[in-house]
C-alpha cells in the first residue's frame, strides 16, 4: 500500500507460454468426438404433427363461427 506513494508501480508477470503447433489431423479427431449424432426423421414427423393439429383447430373454430 506504500509503494504506489514512492513512484513505484505494479508490473505485469512474465511468464513462458509452451509453443503449439496446429495438427489438422488432432483437430479432426477432436471434431469427431464433439459431433453428437442426431435423428433428423423425428423433426419432419413433429412438423406435421403441429400442421395437423393446427388444421383441426382451424376446423373447430370454423365449426363453431357457422352455428
Amino acid at each position: 500500500m506504500i509503494r504506489p506513494m514512492f513512484g513505484a508501480t505494479a508490473k505485469p508477470r512474465k511468464f513462458d507460454l509452451p509453443l503449439r503447433y496446429y495438427d489438422p489431423r488432432e483437430d479432426e479427431k477432436r471434431k469427431e468426438r464433439i459431433r453428437i449424432k442426431t435423428n433428423r426423421n423425428r423433426h419432419r414427423s413433429q412438423n406435421i404433427r403441429v400442421v395437423i393439429y393446427a388444421l383441426g383447430l382451424a376446423m373447430v373454430i370454423w365449426a363453431i363461427s357457422i352455428l
